[in-house]
């Protein structure tokens, strides 16, 4: 068979299967990939070329972070404080969805979930109340905020790693506001419908304090790890080794600590890390990169092009919530990968710089995952977390919150970028 035809066709099956079979995800990327090198449509070289290793340092080194991070009980307590603080029941909610939102935006939106879960549902409990929404909630804010700087989740990694760039360029890319405000301003947005759905909750607070700070040395380590990715956008402009460097760096640092203050094995902790994920990215890459190579991803840039005429805002549009609704049943990382190097080709054949695409493609692949509770991995393990408490979450009681959140927050995001980037 034809090596261009075959690569194609695995692909597809390979993302067929990803839909059908979520949880042997990783098993399919990889023996996908595999197939594709013992049939040689893709070389071992141009495999190794695929992988974005900066991103693969990146993933792994903050995992492993975060997961220090989120067993210090420093998150944890923040948001127990804002709860006693807080002079309703609906503020509480609020305040904690903000909170997830923050911690978020530095950690990878499932650990955010697991760190912020345990006072949401503490909070339903002793106020009487059904944790559901809250639950759901705190799961599409984490996803929102994912996106805002380069390491708040998998797919801006990435997007940094595709366009090269830096933690920096989320704030300012080539001296014009850049993705952090858009998602900033979506939140902002999309925060009237959290407050429209819990304001009439104003039952006083009364919450016992239990958490305790077991060490503030993970929180010191996270914040230097955000200063040095800053910091490195003055040695590394063109993103191509230092971030994932530096967050290996800290990851290994972490699992010495660990050892050491806690004399946790370091082997029991190698092997807790998300090595799932992890194999399911090296193999996505090597799928994505082979159909690179044979010419379908210029293909199908093509023939966008045509449909779309010149006409720039509608190719946009159509990037945007083409996104939204994709990524709502099926995982953004694997779709943004394949449709990066289209977004730029489209860019080229018609003439303008690739942000408002790229950014775009984010905004739509990021959020559009909140509108169903298997749209993202924070989303299903919210409902996880609910499950074990006895509650079910069906598609409509999800869709009911996620979706008007997520059509205001990208909306207001679409616009934002637009006027910035596209005209």
């Amino acid at each position: 068979m034809n090596a261009k035809i075959f690569a194609l066709i695995i692909f597809i099956l390979a993302y067929v299967l990803f839909i059908a079979m979520p949880q042997k995800r990783p098993i399919i990327a990889v023996g996908g990939a595999l197939l594709l090198l013992i049939t040689s449509t893709i070389s071992f070289k141009d495999a190794l070329f695929a992988i974005n290793w900066n991103v693969m340092g990146i993933f792994v080194g903050t995992l492993v972070l975060a997961d220090i991070f989120m067993e210090s009980r420093v998150p944890a307590y923040l948001a127990e404080l804002i709860v006693q603080r807080s002079k309703n029941v609906a503020a509480a909610i609020l305040f904690i969805c903000a909170l997830t939102g923050f911690i978020s935006a530095f950690v990878e939106n499932v650990a955010t979930v697991l760190i912020v879960a345990p006072i949401a549902i503490s909070l339903a409990k002793k106020m009487n109340i059904n944790p559901i929404k809250m639950m759901i909630a705190i799961a599409i804010s984490s996803n929102l905020q994912g996106a805002a700087t380069l390491i708040g989740d998998p797919p801006s990694m990435l997007l940094g790693g595709f366009a090269k760039m830096n933690f920096m360029d989320f704030f300012f890319y080539k001296e014009k506001p850049s993705i952090f405000f858009a998602v900033e301003l979506g939140a902002l947005a999309s925060f009237i419908i959290l407050f429209l759905t819990f304001k009439q909750h104003r039952e006083k607070v009364h919450i016992v304090p239990t958490e305790k700070i077991k060490s503030l040395v993970p929180t010191f380590m996270l914040v230097s790890l955000i200063v040095l990715l800053a910091l490195s956008s003055f040695f590394d402009s063109g993103f191509s080794y230092s971030a994932g460097i530096i967050c290996m760096f800290f990851g290994i640092i972490s699992i010495i600590w660990t050892k050491l203050a806690n004399k946790n094995s370091i082997l029991k902790g190698i092997k807790s890390l998300d090595w799932e994920t992890t194999f399911f990215l090296l193999g996505v890459f090597i799928l994505v990169g082979a159909v690179t190579l044979a010419g379908w991803i210029d293909l199908v840039a093509g023939n966008l092009s045509k449909i779309v005429g010149t006409n720039v805002f509608l190719a946009y549009a159509i990037i945007v919530y083409f996104s939204v609704i994709l990524s709502a049943f099926i995982d953004n990382v694997p779709f943004l990968v394949a449709m990066l190097p289209v977004a730029v080709s489209l860019s080229d054949k018609l003439g303008v710089a690739s942000p408002i695409f790229l950014f775009g493609l984010l905004i739509g692949s990021s959020l559009g995952g909140n509108i169903t509770p298997i749209g993202a991995s924070a989303n299903i393990v919210a409902c996880s977390i609910l499950k074990k408490e006895g509650y079910d979450v069906s598609f409509k009681e999800f869709a009911k919150l996620g979706l008007p959140f997520t059509l205001v927050a990208v909306t207001t995001a679409f616009l934002f970028l637009w006027f910035v980037w596209g005209v």
